[in-house]
């Protein structure tokens, strides 16, 4: 990061925390507003509403903490933090005690196990790691005193509160990371709403205590968001070039789509039928490695838009499945792994 970079994000993170100051959210002269838009929108009890604001805190350590994501970091960097080996035995374990779940779901959705359980490692290393903060607070104070991305938190909080009548929760209760994300799989509260789902039919879609409910509504969330069943993720370039690649302006400097032919690459496992890939470009201590992306690697950047955490996911698959042997259940039912399962290992 530049010098001028660097500066800017000071200034910008000074002049944010300089006009927030302590006390309540309903400090912030924008919360009126939202509580009148909720009132008329989905009827909910202004008073109500006020007297719940009065309870919610702004926290400007969560201010800071999302002006330094970790995504920032060069990818010989990030990767050290996901690919560590208690993170993976955890994924062998987790594979292990909800291999029939993970069996079942992986059939009817044509997501593969292997994506569900690296997701979780990433996310909160199965649950160890899924956020001291109070929801409400993480993101009333990034709607109404982070101007960067008020938009998008304010429509966050509006789910929240909607979620939290539809599923009979008390939202003072339900904790998250500084971002407002949620339990095992960190669901935003949009994503909650729109793929969370009552595996155990209990009327509760519990993605903070019951594994089964979060193994479903990961693979629910790949599979609304487009995930081909038989397609690989990502390979490696071993020898080729960035000749006739097409720059894509609203995609990240670093990523092309070239046909498979353009520049002819020798890689590792063949693209299938994919007839587009995206070259990405990670940096290491020593110059770059380059991969070819398939569809589901953007996919998995639904999930979470940096093209880093994407690789992160699909190196820990390969870990895990490195160590792990299939569970009885799998022997018993002659569950094998499904194609697109294995292009994932190739």
């Amino acid at each position: 990061m530049g010098l001028f970079v660097r500066l800017s994000v000071f200034c910008t993170c000074f002049a944010i925390l300089s006009c927030t100051g302590a006390g309540t959210i309903k400090d912030q002269g924008t919360v009126d507003g939202f509580i009148k838009q909720m009132v008329a929108k989905h009827q909910f009890n202004e008073k109500a509403l006020a007297d719940l604001f009065n309870n919610v805190e702004l926290n400007e350590g969560i201010i800071k903490k999302i002006s330094k994501p970790s995504e920032g970091l060069p990818w010989y960097k990030y990767r050290k933090i996901f690919l560590k080996e208690p993170r993976i035995k955890a994924g062998v374990q987790f594979w292990r005690e909800h291999a029939e779940t993970l069996a079942v779901v992986e059939k009817d959705t044509g997501v593969p196990a292997a994506i569900i359980v690296a997701i979780i490692g990433v996310e909160t290393q199965y649950g160890q790691h899924t956020g001291s903060y109070r929801v409400i607070d993480a993101l009333s104070t990034l709607a109404f005193a982070y101007p960067p991305r008020s938009e998008f938190f304010r429509s966050e909080l509006e789910h929240f509160l909607l979620l939290c009548r539809e599923e009979h929760i008390d939202p003072l209760k339900p904790e998250g990371s500084y971002a407002g994300a949620m339990g095992m799989p960190q669901f935003m509260p949009s994503s909650y709403r729109n793929y969370a789902i009552d595996f155990n039919k209990d009327n509760y879609r519990d993605i903070w205590q019951n594994p089964d409910d979060v193994i479903a509504s990961i693979a629910n969330y790949f599979a609304k968001h487009g995930w081909q069943s038989g397609q690989p993720v990502i390979v490696q370039i071993r020898d080729g070039s960035r000749k006739s690649a097409q720059s894509l302006p609203y995609l990240k400097e670093d990523l092309r789509l070239i046909t498979s032919n353009s520049i002819n690459p020798n890689i590792s496992t063949p693209l299938l039928s994919t007839k587009k890939a995206k070259i990405i470009a990670f940096e290491q201590e020593n110059g770059e490695e380059l991969w070819a992306a398939s569809d589901n690697f953007y996919v998995i950047t639904r999930y979470n838009k940096s093209p880093l955490y994407a690789l992160a996911v699909y190196q820990l698959i390969l870990a895990i499945s490195n160590q792990r042997v299939p569970s009885s259940y799998e022997q018993n039912h002659n569950h094998t792994t499904n194609p697109g399962t294995q292009q994932l290992f190739e």
